[in-house]
């Protein structure tokens, strides 16, 4: 079985110590293949707040680590660096934009859906859309086949669909087709499971949007805790039925550890 720990909107710069301890304890029991941090990785894109950032990352000590940068991650008051090189401190901790993994049984695709002209609104292009197409029509059937953005790509709530990635509603129907099962996103800091076919109509086959919520900072909302994912995925023998589990760990503050408190069993199509 692979292990999957997705996590978001970290906000390196507001973080809360003992979160941040028992995220990384939880990283410890569970000892996931992979780690996706789905952008919003910083507060206000500062070196220092990379670093830390980084720094945590490094410390699961994980096999596979995926990280996009977020709105968060743009400079907003070093207006010089927005312009001239919006990435550049994104880039000097974390690399590519758009990492990609292929594993025997597992498919990920980071999709950087920020723009740095707007403020945090997101959007995917027609070219990215079909570049993860493109990788999706060679997946295996052993593959859980994975897409990341940072801005939702659905929404389940009328009021958040304001921060609804722009273009997101064509990308999810082509991404279907094309053969992804899951869409992993952040920036709402509201945890939920979507049945894509269930929002966004001409969805042609089985797809679920996983939203994370904050993992470490203080700026929870909804009345929800600090939360993270986790995926769960093993190949299916020949003839039997696609599915994966998606649990959700709280942070529970009164023992200061992540405890899961949601789970789901998702058959996928195949």
């Amino acid at each position: 079985m692979s292990l999957l720990l997705h996590i978001s909107d970290t906000h390196f710069g507001t973080e809360q110590a003992p979160v941040v301890e028992a995220l990384r304890r939880l990283s410890f029991q569970l000892r996931p293949q992979v780690v996706v941090l789905s952008g919003d990785i910083t507060q206000r894109a500062r070196p220092s707040q990379f670093a830390a950032a980084r720094a945590f990352c490094d410390s699961l000590a994980v096999p596979h680590l995926l990280a996009l940068p977020g709105n968060h991650d743009i400079p907003l008051f070093d207006l010089v660096t927005r312009v001239a090189d919006p990435y550049r401190h994104y880039r000097a901790a974390f690399g590519a934009l758009e990492p990609q993994l292929a594993l025997p049984d597992l498919l990920v695709s980071c999709v950087n859906t920020t723009r740095p002209r707007r403020h945090k609104h997101g959007e995917v292009s027609r070219e990215q859309v079909e570049r993860v197409c493109d990788r999706l029509r060679g997946a295996r059937r052993e593959q859980l086949r994975i897409v990341v953005t940072h801005q939702p790509a659905c929404v389940v709530r009328e009021e958040d669909g304001k921060d609804r990635l722009r273009g997101g509603h064509g990308a999810v129907r082509a991404w279907s087709l094309a053969g992804a099962d899951l869409v992993l996103g952040g920036h709402i800091h509201l945890p939920y499971i979507a049945d894509v076919r269930a929002k966004v109509s001409g969805t042609p086959r089985a797809l679920f949007c996983l939203q994370a919520g904050t993992a470490v900072s203080h700026r929870v909302r909804y009345g929800t805790p600090n939360s993270v994912n986790v995926v769960r995925w093993s190949a299916p023998p020949p003839g039997a039925a696609r599915k994966c589990r998606v649990e959700r760990w709280d942070y529970d503050l009164a023992d200061a550890h992540f405890e899961r408190t949601h789970e789901h069993e998702l058959t996928l199509a195949d």
